[in-house]
């Protein structure tokens, strides 16, 4: 049997997956950052109501869907290109910008997928510490003492950042913008979680800058995961290409999701505000129960749904094996936080989209494990 290529090498199942599928039935499920509440209406109504003939669409999006998204963010259509999801969005454009020798800068802790993708294109991923003085927000003087890097391409934001929550401002995004714009590097702003908030919202690259690409999707903000609708929103220059590589790899995103999405992002303002009501609801149930069970005062993430929560000492040396024992003995699934990054060995990333009653439990059944810690 032939062997798989080369750049597979480095590459492994997901960890987060692994905990969650490998979990037991009773299990607590607070480690997948997905939305757990219903599939907003206008969506059911459009999937409901589709008819004719299914085909392909065009590869950029159907005109409807790319009008709506570029009225949401202030751009024009041919400013917008959907895909497959979000994280198509970033494969996309990492695999147009970047390769063999070329470095992708990204943050530590940050999302797992990015290096993987860096290391499908053939790049290699480098890493700016987020602040940790401050809930790990963006840190733009860190960030811009690393723009110099040898061979660098591209540059990856992520705010509210998964797996922190941890969120940025108005002068930090600019000041980064114009440090990237000046050295021509490719800059992604990742904002899936943007219109998830408890308190004010993150500001959008697109708030500071004409320059760079933002990346999102209807997974998070509209409660939508199974859709599988993304985009990405920034010049044209920088989208043609991508849309080569989106064209051969998925030809377009799914009619009938399309649609959906499109309903969607129509009624963003009904949405939307559902979604922070049910992440209201959701934080206050994962505060109450973090209060009472392990004696912890939290505040709010700037957004997203996830509370990074330290860990016992004695889990540092091996955030994994604490975690795989939280699984297995307490019945409660939580990602260590050193599967993003060195920067996260201190900490888990819990995600409270879970029902407010499994949260309740699920803290419940972790308390055990901290006082024996």
């Amino acid at each position: 049997m032939i062997a798989p290529a080369q750049r597979l090498a480095s590459l492994k199942p997901s960890p987060i997956r692994i905990l969650s599928e490998g979990a037991g039935p009773g299990a607590i499920p607070l480690g997948l950052g997905e939305p757990t509440w219903a599939l907003p209406e206008p969506a059911r109504k459009a999937l409901a109501a589709f008819e004719g003939v299914c085909g392909y669409g065009p590869t950029a999006g159907i005109p409807e869907l790319r009008s709506a998204l570029a009225a949401f963010h202030g751009a024009t259509p041919d400013e917008v290109l959907v895909t497959t999801g979000s994280e198509e969005a970033i494969f996309a454009l990492l695999h147009a910008w970047t390769g063999p020798g070329d470095k992708v800068l990204m943050s530590d802790p940050g999302f797992v997928a990015y290096r993987s993708i860096a290391t499908l294109a053939g790049a290699e991923t480098v890493t700016y510490p987020l602040d940790s003085s401050h809930r790990f927000r963006l840190d733009a003087d860190a960030l811009i003492a690393r723009l110099d890097e040898p061979h660098l391409k591209a540059v990856i934001l992520n705010h509210p950042c998964n797996p922190t929550g941890g969120g940025t401002d108005r002068e930090s995004l600019r000041r980064v913008a114009e440090a990237c714009e000046a050295r021509g590097l490719l800059l992604i702003s990742d904002e899936v979680y943007r219109d998830l908030y408890l308190g004010e919202p993150n500001p959008s690259l697109r708030d500071v800058s004409a320059y760079g690409v933002v990346t999102s999707s209807v997974s998070k903000g509209w409660g939508a995961p199974g859709l599988r609708v993304g985009w990405m929103v920034g010049d044209p220059e920088w989208l043609l290409p991508a849309r080569t590589v989106h064209a051969f790899a998925v030809t377009t995103a799914a009619l009938p999701m399309q649609r959906a999405a499109l309903a969607l992002i129509e009624a963003s303002a009904m949405v939307l505000a559902d979604a922070r009501a049910e992440l209201r609801g959701r934080w206050e149930a994962l505060a109450s129960a973090l209060k009472e069970h392990l004696g912890m005062a939290v505040a709010p993430p700037d957004g997203a749904f996830y509370h990074w929560l330290p860990l016992p000492p004695s889990a540092h040396s091996d955030p994994m094996a604490f975690c795989l024992r939280l699984r297995d003995e307490g019945g409660v699934v939580l990602v260590p936080g050193l599967i993003f990054g060195e920067g996260g060995r201190a900490f888990a990333r819990l995600s409270f989209a879970a029902s407010p009653g499994q949260l309740g439990e699920g803290v419940k059944r972790l308390a055990p494990f901290w006082e024996r810690a």
